[in-house]
């Protein structure tokens, strides 16, 4: 059973428990999705117009072709690393065991630490949300051809908010396609417009969360009856798309993709950039906050 709640009858220190309740509960949105102006970044009116509204906007081409060639170079060599294989930022697929993620990638590589301060990226981040901002989370996806497995519906927000203590929903999430996205091999897909509902989960979250979910999220996933009402009002976007795209989105979509089961492999790079008005204190419905390679507890902004 899922509660529509569209008011709070007085003000809660958490305008967004989760994790806490029997239920669970679609809750209105509290926070402006874009906190800044046209003019003061890269996006024009329209762009910001469309983000507030559908809480996403994709850029075709943010980086160019020698660039790109650099970035896949770099996926190989992460990839690759058998030294890398032991440090618990880098995950494995449960299977096949294939790299699925390696987490805080500007700091292993010094070509990712110069994308995420680079302008085209960290610009329309500092626009949408009206501030400095510094990195929450940067990592790269790989999803295999054949074995890439599936990242259930959720909205990030959610964790962040349960396990890592962000406040606000002040948080853009910019991934950038190193590979071509298409439909069938795994692509993003978002709820259009969601990100104006949040729905509270069920379930405390469990000592040492963190190292189930990273392979298996079960804890901080909605309920499926909370996805189809949101489904049925929203409709699902497929985000497909030649490498070198990007989609910049806000941190409560509603959002997941499918398995690999194709031939083509698809890796996407991610940077979180949070506000530096938005910095994480304690975690709203966990008993201890997650490694800082998964929440960053440097606030220092992106220069």
């Amino acid at each position: 059973m899922t509660l529509l709640t569209t008011h709070f009858e007085q003000p809660t220190m958490d305008d967004y428990p989760t994790r806490k309740d029997p239920e669970p509960a679609l809750l209105y949105r509290r926070d402006p999705a874009v906190w800044g102006e046209p003019g003061s970044g890269p996006l024009s009116h329209t762009d910001l117009t469309d983000y507030d509204s559908k809480g996403y906007l994709q850029v075709e081409a943010l980086i160019t072709a020698e660039e790109l060639d650099l970035y896949s170079d770099e996926l190989n060599r992460l990839r690759e690393d058998p030294d890398l294989r032991s440090d618990e930022r880098v995950i494995v697929e449960r299977k096949s065991e294939e790299v699925r993620s390696v987490f805080e990638v500007h700091k292993f590589s010094p070509l990712f630490a110069e994308l995420v301060r680079d302008p085209r990226v960290v610009g329309p981040a500092r626009q949408i949300l009206g501030s400095d901002v510094y990195v929450h989370q940067s990592r790269v996806n790989y999803k295999p051809g054949f074995s890439g497995t599936d990242f259930f519906w959720h909205s990030d927000f959610e964790t962040w908010h349960a396990e890592d203590g962000m406040p606000r929903m002040r948080a853009v999430s910019v991934s950038i396609a190193l590979t071509d996205n298409y439909e069938h091999n795994g692509a993003l897909m978002i709820m259009p417009g969601s990100h104006r509902t949040f729905v509270s989960c069920v379930g405390e979250t469990p000592r040492d969360h963190y190292r189930a979910s990273l392979t298996r999220q079960e804890i901080g996933t909605p309920d499926q009856g909370s996805l189809t009402i949101l489904a049925e009002k929203h409709g699902i976007d497929v985000l497909s798309g030649p490498a070198g795209g990007a989609t910049v989105f806000d941190s409560n979509c509603m959002h997941g993709s499918s398995g690999n089961i194709t031939p083509f492999p698809r890796s996407n790079v991610f940077i979180v950039f949070n506000s530096v008005d938005n910095a994480c204190v304690e975690p709203f419905a966990a008993d201890g906050r997650r490694p800082a390679f998964l929440a960053a507890r440097d606030f220092t902004p992106v220069k």
